[in-house]
C-alpha cells in the first residue's frame, strides 16, 4: 500500500478522479489512452458503491421506450454491443423470454416496442462491415443479437425449466447482455494502469486543494494508516455517484442550473438455481403495470429489481424486506412456487443516482441520463446514467477537459480491448482444479487466468474451492490481494469474488470459508495467525452491516 500511495505523491498529475466505481474507472482509461498523466482515489474499495449492486446487465433498457427515450435506448444498445466485442470474456448475451400462456400469444404491442429495440441495435451497414473486419482481425466473432422471434411453448420450457408446469404456449425472444458489474469496474482499472494511471483504494479525501480560487488536487487520509497526503493535479474530476453532492456541497448549492441527485434503492435477490431453475432470463409481471426479471447468474438465479427513493445512510443500503417480499410475490405467482425468505440465498441494494433538475414543477422528471457539470473551482462532475453507458460518459468527462484547454486528445476506448479472453482448454492444467473452475477462470481473468493458476503453483493449497460446490479457488483471493489492493476478506467474498452475494446466508452460518480467505491473503498482506482470524471474524460484520441475509420481519399483533 505504501508504494500505491508513493507512486501518487509523484509530481503534479494531469487529471485526479475522485471515485473508484465504473464511471472513474472509464474516465481514468479514457483519459490514460489519451496520454493524460492520471491519479485516482477512492474512500473505500474499487467498485464498493453502486457499482457491484447493479442488476448485471449490459443492456438498452426495453422499459425506457415506454417514456420515448429514444436517445438513451439507441446510445446504449450501441455501447451493448461495443462492450461486446472489448471484453467477450465479461459482457456476455443472454436470451431473455416474455411468455404467453393458456394458447395465447404473446402481446402484440410488445411486439411492436421489440421491433423499434431490433432497429436501433443496428448499425449501419457500412459500419457493421467495419466491426466485421476489426473483429476478424483481433481472432474474435463479430456478434450482433438476432432479431427477437416468438418461440414455442416446447422451447420455452427448454429455456425456462422453472415454467414447465405452466405449460407455457409460446414466448417472445430476444437478447441482450449482462456481466459482473464488479469484474468489469476492475478490468477498466487494470486497463488504465496499464496505459500508466495510479489508483489507489482506502483513501478518503478530506479537503480539496485550491490555487486561484481553481481546484489543485486534494488531501486524503489512508484508511488503514490514517497518513494524510496531498495529491496534486491540473483537473479535478469528481466521479462519486450517488454521493457526488458531498464534494464541496457549499459550492454546489451556489451554482445554478445543477442538477440535483436523487437517489433511488434497488433490491435484489438470488435463489439456489435448484429451486429456480433458468436457463434465460424472464420479463415478470409484478403488478401494477410494473415488471421484474429472473435470470441466470453465476450459477444462481438472480432476481430484481425495485426502485424507490432512498433517504437513509448511503454508505451501507440494505434491502428492505419489504422489497424482498414483493420480488418473491411476483417471482410466485408467475412461477407457481412458494419461496419465502429462508430461500433466499443472499440479498443486496443498490443505491442509483437518478437526475432530477431540481424544478419542483419537474419534480417527475426523474432521468437515468448521465449529468456532467462544471462549478466554480473548475471541478467537473459527472453522475446519473448506467453501468451501461460508463465509456460514454467517461468520453464527455475526458472531452471537455481537452476541449478547456485547447488540446488535440481523441478518444480511443472504442480500440481499447478490456482484458484479452481466452480458451479454457487453453489453461495450464494444475492439480486439483477441474474443468468447472477452469472455466470460470477464463470467463473472469480472461489471459490472466494463466497467471491465477501459476500461483496454484506456488501454494498448491490455493487450488481448493473457497466454497465447496462453487467454483471459485482460495488462489482467488491471493490474486485480490497481491494485484487487486483488496485489504479485507468483505473485498473478497463481496467483490473480487461474488460468494458474498451468491451464497449470503451459508457464508454467514459457517466461518470456516471466510478463514480460509483470510489465511490466502495472509502472506500477501502481512498477517500473523491472530490477525487472520480477527480478519475473518470481521466479514459477519461486514455482511451485517449490507444486510446480505434479509430476515422475514415478525408479525406483531396489537
Amino acid at each position: 500500500m505504501k508504494r500505491n500511495v508513493a507512486a501518487l505523491l509523484d509530481g503534479t498529475f494531469d487529471l485526479l478522479i475522485l471515485g473508484g466505481g465504473i464511471t472513474g474507472a472509464g474516465v481514468a482509461l479514457d483519459a490514460a489512452t489519451r496520454g493524460y498523466s492520471v491519479a485516482l482515489v477512492e474512500r473505500d474499495d474499487f467498485s464498493s458503491g453502486t457499482s457491484s449492486r447493479s442488476s448485471k446487465m449490459v443492456h438498452g433498457g426495453l422499459r425506457y421506450l415506454q417514456n420515448f427515450d429514444l436517445g438513451l435506448v439507441r446510445e446504449a444498445l450501441l455501447e451493448r454491443q461495443l462492450m461486446v466485442r472489448l471484453a467477450p470474456h465479461l459482457v456476455r448475451p443472454l436470451p431473455f423470454l416474455v411468455p404467453a400462456f393458456e394458447g395465447a400469444r404473446p402481446d402484440l404491442r410488445l411486439g411492436v416496442g421489440l421491433n423499434m429495440y431490433d432497429v436501433m441495435a443496428t448499425r449501419r451497414r457500412r459500419h457493421r462491415r467495419k466491426q466485421e473486419r476489426e473483429a476478424a482481425e483481433e481472432g474474435a466473432e463479430y456478434w450482433s443479437p438476432d432479431r427477437h422471434r416468438i418461440i414455442p411453448g416446447e422451447e420455452v420450457r427448454e429455456l425456462m425449466p422453472a415454467l414447465a408446469p405452466r405449460a407455457p404456449s409460446a414466448a417472445y425472444l430476444f437478447y441482450d447482455c449482462q456481466t459482473d458489474d464488479s469484474r468489469l469496474v476492475l478490468t477498466v482499472l487494470g486497463e488504465a494502469e496499464r496505459f500508466g494511471a495510479a489508483c489507489l483504494n482506502g483513501a478518503r479525501v478530506v479537503e480539496l486543494i485550491e490555487e486561484g480560487g481553481r481546484a489543485a488536487g486534494v488531501v486524503c487520509v489512508e484508511q488503514e494508516t490514517g497518513e494524510r497526503f496531498a495529491v496534486a493535479a491540473d483537473n479535478v474530476v469528481n466521479a462519486t455517484g450517488v454521493w457526488a453532492d458531498r464534494i464541496r456541497p457549499e459550492e454546489l448549492h451556489e451554482e445554478e442550473d445543477v442538477p440535483v441527485i436523487r437517489p433511488s434503492r434497488g433490491t435484489h435477490v438470488l435463489i439456489d438455481r435448484e429451486k429456480l431453475t433458468l436457463n434465460a432470463a424472464a420479463i415478470v409481471p409484478a403488478g401494477g403495470g410494473r415488471t421484474i426479471f429472473a435470470l441466470p447468474w453465476l450459477g444462481q438465479t438472480l432476481i430484481g429489481t425495485t426502485d424507490n427513493d432512498y433517504e437513509d445512510g448511503l454508505d451501507h443500503p440494505q434491502p428492505d424486506p419489504a422489497d424482498v417480499r414483493y420480488l418473491l410475490d411476483a417471482v410466485n405467482g408467475f412461477f407457481e412456487l412458494e419461496l419465502g425468505f429462508d430461500d433466499v440465498a443472499g440479498a443486496y441494494a443498490g443505491v442509483r443516482p437518478l437526475i432530477s433538475t431540481g424544478d419542483p414543477k419537474k419534480s417527475v422528471d426523474i432521468s437515468r441520463r448521465a449529468e456532467l457539470y462544471e462549478t466554480s473551482s473548475g471541478m467537473i462532475t459527472i453522475t446519473g446514467g448506467k453501468l451501461t453507458t460508463w465509456r460514454r460518459m467517461a468520453k464527455s468527462v475526458v472531452d471537455r477537459i481537452a476541449e478547456r484547454e485547447f488540446r488535440e486528445a481523441p478518444c480511443r476506448t472504442h480500440e481499447i480491448p478490456l482484458g484479452h479472453p481466452v480458451d479454457p482448454s487453453e489453461l495450464p492444467l494444475i492439480e486439483g482444479v477441474d474443468e468447472r473452475s477452469r472455466r470460470h477462470l477464463a470467463s473472469r481473468y480472461g489471459l490472466f487466468a494463466e497467471q491465477v493458476l501459476r500461483m496454484c503453483s506456488e501454494r498448491s493449497e490455493l487450488a481448493q474451492p473457497i466454497l465447496a460446490g462453487m467454483p471459485d479457488l482460495l488462489v482467488e483471493a491471493a490474486v485480490a490481494a497481491r494485484y487487486e489492493q483488496a485489504r479485507t476478506v468483505a473485498d473478497v467474498l463481496l467483490r473480487r469474488t461474488r460468494l458474498g452475494m451468491l451464497a449470503a446466508r451459508t457464508l454467514t452460518t459457517d466461518l470456516g470459508p471466510a478463514r480460509r480467505v483470510a489465511e490466502a491473503m495472509a502472506p500477501e498482506r502481512g498477517w500473523g495467525r491472530r490477525q487472520s482470524k480477527r480478519e475473518a471474524e470481521t466479514w459477519i460484520a461486514a455482511a451485517e452491516a449490507e444486510g446480505l441475509v434479509v430476515r422475514e420481519p415478525v408479525a406483531t399483533t396489537t
